[in-house]
């Protein structure tokens, strides 16, 4: 498979920069703050994937200098408009070696590995941003639970898509996103947690910890499956 953005598109990218924390979304960064507090002792912070910088905002906002990077101009621009302040590069097809001789307490990289094919690439990815860590640096990869694709959410349906049911690790699910204007279905790949785990491995990477956010009854969304089922997986990793 190519190494493509399903964002790389002016339409989808001014509809998503409208887009902030409502739903689904909210679990994906809800735990965030907690994590960062327990994992993270400096405030140097890169987001692999930026997207329109709502993840680049977001750290910024609990203290973070934070720099923002992704491999779509087009969500660049918007990310630009919103953050005039704000530091945004472009990395054509993702290769963070450009950023060599910086150094992050902090990667955060939020959705971004769901667009990502193969085991190699990911292998690649990860090893460049190992790298780019100092030496008690912490990396906080948010990820699609394959089952995000079989149900039905406050943010997303999948309804429209039975064939993802019968999708493995590396193959290629549709998803339709509901808060935004542009209903066209997102092409992402699914990835089991075995397979993130043998990727984290094969790029020098631990484990830390593990999560799985679930909505609760006392937060004001209107969760359809998201209090059984996790949509979401973060992992907190450190060099080995």
């Amino acid at each position: 498979m190519e190494f493509a953005n399903v964002y790389e598109d002016r339409k989808r990218a001014e509809s998503y920069a409208r887009l902030e924390f409502p739903g689904t979304y909210y679990l994906a960064y809800r735990d965030l703050p907690e994590i960062f507090a327990a994992h993270v002792k400096g405030k140097d912070a890169l987001d692999f994937g930026c997207g329109t910088g709502r993840s680049t905002r977001f750290l910024r906002r609990f203290g973070f200098a934070a720099v923002g990077i992704d491999i779509s101009e087009d969500m660049l621009v918007q990310a630009r408009v919103l953050d005039p302040d704000g530091e945004y590069w472009l990395v054509p097809d993702g290769d963070v070696s450009q950023l060599r001789g910086q150094s992050y307490d902090l990667v955060l990289s939020v959705f971004t590995f769901d667009n990502i094919p193969t085991r190699q690439r990911k292998v690649a990815l990860f090893g460049g941003l190992s790298d780019l860590l100092k030496p008690q640096g912490q990396i906080v990869s948010v990820v699609s639970s394959p089952e995000i694709y079989t149900h039905e959410w406050a943010s997303f349906t999948t309804r429209d898509f039975p064939e993802n049911r019968l999708a493995k690790s590396g193959d290629r699910v549709k998803i339709i996103m509901t808060d935004v204007e542009d209903r066209r279905p997102v092409e992402d790949i699914v990835w089991e947690e075995e397979a993130y785990r043998d990727v984290y491995d094969a790029s020098g990477l631990t484990v830390v910890e593990m999560r799985k956010p679930l909505g609760r009854d006392d937060e004001p969304y209107r969760w359809v499956n998201e209090t059984t089922i996790a949509p979401w997986t973060v992992y907190i990793l450190r060099r080995t």
